[in-house]
């Protein structure tokens, strides 16, 4: 890469380490219609109180604290922080263009299951602050499978462990580590398999059967005098967790027909299950919901990009929701120049699916879906304050966060193309630069 370039790089990340070095404060956000996602509901005109890090009030009519900076919210729109789901944030800045740079997958013989994202996490990422300036607040790093599928070795399904983390100021952005095993089935699992999604449910069964076997005879494994197992012992040891119920299963899948098998594999194994993008799930939407198993989807899906997605609807997640299933919409892969997360609930608002509904698919459900809505999600006394102040109805793009507090500290609303655009805004004789019309 170039030296300069690489300089150039260095001077961003140190500039913003020194940006977030800001500590928790005491705070009032008043005037403020609240969306608070929790017991307080939604507010016209209220008040956020936050100290040390936590929300400690919720109201129309709070008194504030002594000492406690008000940000006067001018009637505009507070809501919990957006929570990006499925993303590679802080694993893979520079996506494809530079190997060595991406983090988020491996094709080791010996890893599958037992890839833990967790390590990767870089906490001076550059893409994070461009996260931010998108109202989010919390992601859940998911690992992939290898980019080049010729390149991932037969029967490695699992792609690891995902990881939740906030985006405020580092070195340990890890707020849960373990959140879920994550799991390729539809086509891709199938080429992983052999080539057939028959086989892939056999070598699954096959290898839940090796899991239980190994964990009630570890001894016997140590000796050398157990059978021979499918999978690496640090695979086994990564998916204890998830054949005892205790660590949910995070599956891709797309046909409904998949959604279906997979549903009766979950029951019939005792797995903790979350569907992840299930573009046919309207299809089987009340088994999913009598299930009781969670659903991460991409509201902008509306195209059959394969056989397996020939039924997308823009209506999914509203068909979804009207049945009672958990929704959390997933975000847009960032190291590809995607969207906010906010982008795609809007898109879904636009077809069938309520305001409220689409603003919790960004906020509170994936904190319930990842197993951290007692700490994020819904803005509620003792929970971290991570929230976004709007400068007006969050679902529409044209609109901007005004202020973003990431565990009870203000974030910089900076990232390096802002920078960059100060930087060179002016040309060197100190005048500004005249664009010309093509």
């Amino acid at each position: 890469m170039n030296r300069n370039l690489l300089i150039a790089l260095a001077a961003s990340v140190a500039t913003a380490a020194i940006a977030g070095a800001a500590t928790a404060q005491t705070l009032a956000i008043t005037n403020a219609h609240i969306y608070s996602l929790g017991p307080a509901g939604e507010i016209a005109s209220g008040t956020v109180l936050v100290s040390g890090g936590k929300i400690t009030g919720v109201g129309a009519s709070l008194p504030v604290p002594a000492g406690a900076r008000v940000i006067d919210a001018h009637g505009q729109i507070v809501t919990p922080g957006l929570i990006a789901s499925n993303t590679a944030l802080a694993t893979a800045d520079v996506a494809d263009g530079v190997t060595a740079a991406n983090d988020d997958s491996t094709a080791s013989d010996r890893l599958s299951a037992a890839f833990d994202i967790q390590y990767a996490i870089n906490p001076a990422s550059l893409l994070i602050p461009i996260v931010r300036l998108g109202g989010v607040t919390d992601a859940i790093v998911t690992p992939d499978m290898p980019h080049d599928r010729a390149g991932a070795r037969k029967d490695m399904l699992f792609a690891g462990q995902a990881a939740v983390i906030h985006l405020g100021q580092g070195p340990d952005l890890i707020r849960k580590d373990h959140a879920g095993m994550i799991l390729v089935m539809g086509e891709e699992g199938a080429h992983l398999a052999g080539g057939s999604r028959a086989a892939e449910f056999v070598l699954l069964r096959a290898m839940f059967e090796d899991v239980r076997t190994y964990a009630k005879n570890k001894a016997a494994y140590d000796h050398g005098q157990s059978r021979a197992y499918s999978l690496s012992r640090e695979d086994m040891e990564a998916l204890i967790p998830v054949v005892e119920g205790r660590e949910p299963l995070v599956v891709s899948v797309h046909r409904a027909n998949d959604i279906h098998q997979l549903l009766k594999l979950a029951r019939e194994e005792k797995l903790k299950l979350i569907l992840e993008s299930a573009e046919e799930g309207w299809m089987v939407a009340p088994e999913i919901a009598a299930a009781h198993v969670p659903v991460l989807l991409n509201a902008g899906a509306d195209l059959p990009n394969s056989f397996e997605e020939l039924a997308s609807t823009l209506e999914n997640a509203a068909r979804l929701n009207a049945v009672g299933v958990l929704v959390g919409i997933e975000d847009p892969p960032v190291q590809h120049g995607g969207r906010s997360p906010r982008v795609d609930a809007g898109r879904a608002v636009a077809h069938g699916l309520p305001f409220e509904a689409a603003l919790a698919a960004i906020t509170l459900n994936p904190a319930k879906i990842w197993g951290v809505d007692d700490r994020i999600g819904s803005l509620a006394v003792g929970k971290d304050a991570d929230l976004v102040v709007w400068s007006g109805d969050p679902l529409e793009p044209l609109n901007a966060p005004t202020t973003v507090i990431v565990k009870g500290v203000e974030m910089p609303l900076r990232d390096r193309d802002l920078d960059l655009r100060d930087r060179y805004l002016k040309a060197p004789n100190g005048y500004p630069v005249q664009y010309s019309q093509p």
